[in-house]
């Protein structure tokens, strides 16, 4: 798994339940998962097609800082999937925990929107 980006929550991330807001969880997976796929693709043109069930394990709470690590499982002609997990990490001994993990499935497209070849790499 490769590290794409990290966060940390703050107060302005949490919900009612003083947790991380699950809407901010799934934005932050969707942008680290665009990352990738972005560099995957060699294209800054890459959408968000889809994205499969987000099981929310562990709570995030202010101040714990969450890493979001990606790996692709499949590139096809215009499209990739990516397996992305977001940990929250230890301050005081490195450990990491699994908060969250989904698939995403993201389409290379032009200048108009319509999907294009993957640059295969050399």
């Amino acid at each position: 798994m490769q590290l794409i980006s990290t966060y940390i929550c703050k107060t302005s991330d949490i919900g009612v339940n003083d947790n991380l807001f699950g809407g901010t969880m799934l934005a932050w997976l969707d942008e680290a998962g665009g990352i990738m796929a972005a560099c995957e693709c060699r294209s800054t043109n890459v959408i968000t097609l889809k994205m499969d069930e987000v099981l929310f394990k562990k709570p995030v709470k202010v101040k714990e800082r969450v890493r979001i690590y990606g790996k692709i499982e499949h590139v096809g002609n215009t499209s990739l999937s990516l397996y992305i997990e977001a940990r929250t990490i230890s301050i005081t001994d490195k450990s990491e925990a699994i908060v969250c993990s989904t698939k995403m499935v993201y389409v290379n497209v032009d200048d108009n929107g319509k999907p294009t070849p993957i640059l295969k790499s050399k």
